[in-house]
Formats: C-alpha cells, structure tokens, sequence
C-alpha cells in the first residue's frame, strides 16, 4: 500500500466534490447544535464528516464561513412563510403559525434551530439573523392586520416560538419533546394569536 493510500484512509478521506461539502454542512449543523459556536472546533466538525480538517478552509474559508452555510441559512424565508400563512382568515393567523414552525423545525430534526439558538450568547450574528428573521416576519403580518405596537407584538411572538424551539429541541423538556403538533398548536396558537391581534393591556 502506497504512504498515499495510507494517508487518506487514516485521515477517513472522502472524494473531493459536493458530497464533501454536504458532508461538511451536515457535520456541522450537528456539532453546532451540541456545543454552540464558541466550543464547535473546526476538527470536531470535519472528524464528524469524515473528511481532512482543511477540507473546511477549503470549501468554506474557515469555521465562521461554514457556521454561515450551516446554520445562518435557515431552512424558511420569512417571505416564503408569509406566502403560505396568508392563506386563511386572521383569527386563524396563531394556529397557522404554530403549526407552521413546529412542523418546519421538526422536519429538520431541530438541530438548525438548536445551532443558531446555542451559538446566540458567543456569536452577535446569530442573534442578528434570528432578531431580523422574526423582525421581517412579524412585521409583515402585523402591518396587513392593522395592529399596533408592532416592535412589542414581534417580540411577544418570538417569545414564544423561541420558548417552543428551547424546550422542544434543547432542554427536551417532557411532554413537550413527545407532544404532536396538533396538541402545541391547541395550547400555544391562542397566545400567539392574542400578541398578533388582541389587547395588550396597555
């Protein structure tokens, strides 16, 4: 066996190409999730791929590029959301957003979301993408209800879809982790509704 053949298999090569990449990202999205930014290191994310730890420089110029492709890219645009959630009347407007967030998270096994929200106290840009994300979203769907106070309605509503991700997906608080979407949607989607369009008290 050639000093080069043993070199990749003890250094678990894989092909140079997309599936690297893919590899990578996946790798990634799951270490992320376990550890946060601070603690994620660039050969725990690449042993985890199977591949050379400069495989990262390579296709992503480092650990905060990767982190970019990861977990900043989140599996949902507001303006795609907004698409799907405005079909249906505005009484309705919490329920379609519960269940709109839980089956989309759930669908991709929560680690992205366990990854941007664990990476949120040691890394600013990820609290910037989840602030504007739930900014744009909100926004949107405040101003076509016509409710105001729309900074405190946008932050009533992340409260709660955040709240929902932590102890689903993080702490795995029961029953909670184990509860199906109809039953969240149930309890949750009348607070929601009432941050969207209700009185506020104030």
């Amino acid at each position: 066996m050639s000093t080069e053949d043993t070199t990749s298999r003890r250094r678990g090569r894989r092909p140079a190409g997309q599936d690297t990449r893919t590899a990578l990202v996946e790798a990634a999205r799951a270490v992320f999730a376990e550890h946060g930014y601070e603690r994620a290191t660039v050969r725990a994310i690449a042993g985890r791929a199977g591949v050379d730890a400069a495989m990262v420089n390579h296709w992503f110029g480092g650990k905060e590029g990767l982190f970019a492709q990861a977990v900043l890219e989140l599996p949902f645009s507001p303006l795609e959301l907004l698409s799907t959630l405005r079909d249906g009347p505005d009484d309705q407007f919490g329920e379609r957003i519960v269940r709109t967030f839980v089956t989309r998270w759930d669908g991709v096994g929560g680690e992205t979301f366990q990854a941007l929200v664990r990476s949120v106290a040691s890394h600013e840009l990820a609290a910037t993408v989840l602030r504007e994300f739930f900014s744009k979203f909100f926004a949107e769907i405040i101003a076509d209800m016509g409710s105001g106070n729309a900074a405190l309605r946008t932050s009533l509503c992340a409260s709660q879809l955040v709240g929902i991700g932590v102890i689903r997906y993080i702490a795995r608080f029961e029953p909670m982790v184990a509860a199906d979407v109809d039953t969240l949607v149930k309890a949750i989607a009348p607070t929601v509704q009432r941050y969207l369009t209700g009185d506020l008290g104030l």
